[in-house]
């Protein structure tokens, strides 16, 4: 046996030692209150990631990377917006040579910026933009391999010589990182994982941590530590778990495993949308004290990212001594590696089922149903289906015996909600009110604890902060009623609502919409092209269409969408039924009408209600 597969056959047998940890939630006190996960500090340029830095916030730009006064001059602009490190495709090695020039000219004007190549399945890529960029993002599905959708068994050897050839590819990478300083993220995308991962593990959670750390423990065994970890997803329950499997398994490796985590929601989209889903991923990870640096990725001008990351990361440090959970010893009312619902009985309230299986619902304040009650066919899918005043539900402290008692010794199941006013953070507060009362009792999820009575509050701040809080809390299984307090109009409420139920995948009332942002391997303008999707296929409730500008956020990054628009050449489109294409080099002015016709072959598509404008 070669010294190099047996080094891989070392790496491969000794990593599964983790694994009873796996479904046992150990660390149940961080999930109570706030508590930022302590990592290690990586350099990256001038900024240091982890340790006691702040968290930091990244973007990356959409200038063609063979643009170099573009890449400047968008790279100067998001670090004068609050930007601290940005990053930069490098598609190939070509492109990879002209980070010099980008580098140097973001250099000559001032600005210390650290900049990141992004590389996808070009190593010789990474290993020219080595050269020149401070930190290197390397994807483990794509790195040293090519997707080829192939359904196979392997035996320990087999999986051991796989590894051996990924170590020979990314071996030169490490080393030259290691000699220049470098730092470098080891950044897993579901929906991209290798077919050596797909066949071992499936398109899981489980299989994203597994492949991170196939790279990571080279990486290691080469004396280089300065990486961080992601696992991005265009699904928050998805991404949620699997960030919480990397955690439990670094710690499970050893304390010297605390490495940095980089945050993102792959192809989160744009609009209210966009918002919604990224504070629902990135959100939720930051309020459970996980996360060192933090991405939105929206298909807009990066410029427009940056306010969005600050914000929710402003949402995160908030939660800095609320509480006064600490030392409970609840067990916790969900897993957190595994999701289900958490199982109430259904009752009925005001003539609507809830809980029991039922979908969740949305309730709104008297005051605001009264204010819509004369529109309410004006508001499409947006309906208000419970009064909160008239609903019977009891409202209490969940650290309070007294309260406990009195609701578990009720003979019916009843909604059971936490009070306003209470200094509690709301995700903590909810998860341990569905730890101590009976589990037949449906919960009412509030955004905040303070109703908000303040016309000017900026909506942005609302919207994030109530995605975070209750679609962290759908994402765990938590809730069978949701109640918007954050916002004071009624429409944007009930709007509000129902954007959270269908980003955390809670409840499908419209299309759904995986699309990418905009870099420099986009095909096509992302912005334009979503937006004609948008308009023609906007009201085809439960169907999933990814927009992808390239190949690389194509078959594989769309993970689980129904139907996929992905960018094949300048100005040409490929259509995809599945992870499957099956329209080649499609004129972009004929794509959209195209989409159409092949969603209506495979018989999704309805026509659009006479009311309905996409």
């Amino acid at each position: 046996m070669s010294g190099t597969l047996y080094a891989a056959m070392r790496l491969f047998l000794f990593a599964g030692d983790h694994d009873l940890r796996m479904n046992s939630p150990d660390n149940k006190e961080d999930l109570y209150r706030y508590a930022r996960r302590h990592s290690r500090e990586v350099i990256v340029g001038g900024v240091g990631v982890g340790g006691d830095n702040p968290i930091r916030v990244q973007s990356m730009l959409i200038s063609d990377t063979m643009d170099t006064e573009s890449a400047v001059s968008e790279a100067l602009e998001l670090a004068a917006k609050g930007c601290e490190i940005v990053r930069i495709t490098a598609q190939t090695r070509r492109h990879a040579a002209n980070l010099e020039h980008i580098v140097a000219g973001i250099r000559s004007a001032g600005c210390k910026i650290p900049t990141v190549a992004d590389i996808h399945f070009k190593p010789d890529a990474a290993m020219e933009a080595a050269k020149w960029v401070e930190k290197v993002r390397i994807n483990p599905g794509n790195y040293a391999d090519s997707k080829k959708f192939e359904i196979r068994e392997y035996t320990d050897l087999q999986y051991a010589e796989e590894i051996s050839r990924i170590a020979e590819q990314f071996t030169p990478l490490v080393e030259r990182c290691r000699e220049r300083g470098v730092a470098m993220r080891i950044g897993t995308n579901h929906g991209s994982l290798s077919d050596r991962i797909m066949n071992r593990y499936g398109d899981t959670p489980r299989g994203m941590v597994e492949s991170a750390l196939e790279f990571a423990r080279i990486a290691r065994s080469l004396d280089y530590h300065d990486f961080v970890f992601s696992m991005k997803a265009s699904n928050p329950k998805v991404m949620i778990e699997a960030y919480r499997l990397l955690v439990d398994a670094l710690d499970a490796e050893g304390d010297d495993w605390n490495y940095p985590l980089h945050l993102g929601v792959t192809e989160a989209g744009d609009g209210e949308d966009g918002r919604i889903k990224s504070a629902i991923g990135i959100g939720s990870l930051l309020l459970d004290g996980m996360g060192d640096t933090v991405r939105v990725s929206l298909t807009e001008d990066a410029i427009k990212e940056i306010p969005v990351a600050k914000a929710l990361v402003a949402c995160a440090a908030s939660q800095v001594g609320i509480g006064g959970l600490i030392g409970r010893t609840e067990s916790l009312p969900f897993n957190p590696f595994d999701y289900s619902r958490r199982a109430s009985e259904k009752i009925e309230v005001q003539g609507i089922g809830i809980g029991g299986g039922e979908t969740v619902r949305v309730m709104i304040s008297a005051e605001k149903f009264k204010a819509v009650e004369h529109k309410l066919k004006g508001l499409g899918e947006f309906q208000p289906e419970l009064i909160a005043e008239s609903s019977g539900m009891i409202a209490v402290d969940p650290r309070n015996d007294h309260d406990i008692a009195r609701v578990n010794a009720l003979p019916e199941p009843t909604l059971v909600t936490l009070a306003n006013g209470l200094e509690l953070s709301v995700v903590a507060g909810f998860r341990l009110l569905a730890s101590r009362i009976e589990q037949r009792h449906p919960l009412v999820l509030k955004d905040t604890l303070v109703i908000n009575n303040d016309a000017q509050k900026e909506f942005l701040d609302t919207l994030l902060v109530a995605a975070a809080n209750i679609g962290s809390l759908l994402c765990d299984g938590i809730g069978d009623v949701v109640l918007i307090q954050g916002e004071q109009a009624p429409g944007q409420t009930l709007r509000l609502a129902y954007n959270i139920l269908q980003a955390s995948g809670t409840r499908i009332f419209k299309t759904d919409y995986v699309a990418c942002p905009s870099c420099g391997r986009t095909l096509f303008d992302l912005q334009s092209t979503t937006a004609r999707i948008r308009e023609a296929t906007g009201h085809l409730k439960g169907v999933r269409i990814a927009v992808m500008g390239c190949i690389v956020n194509g078959p594989g990054e769309m993970a689980d969408a129904d139907f996929g628009y992905v960018g094949g050449a300048p100005d040409k489109v490929n259509l995809y039924v599945g992870k499957q294409a099956v329209k080649f080099n499609i004129p972009q002015d004929e794509a959209v009408a195209r989409l159409v016709d092949l969603i209506k072959e495979h018989g999704r598509w309805i026509e659009a209600p006479a009311n309905v404008a996409g």
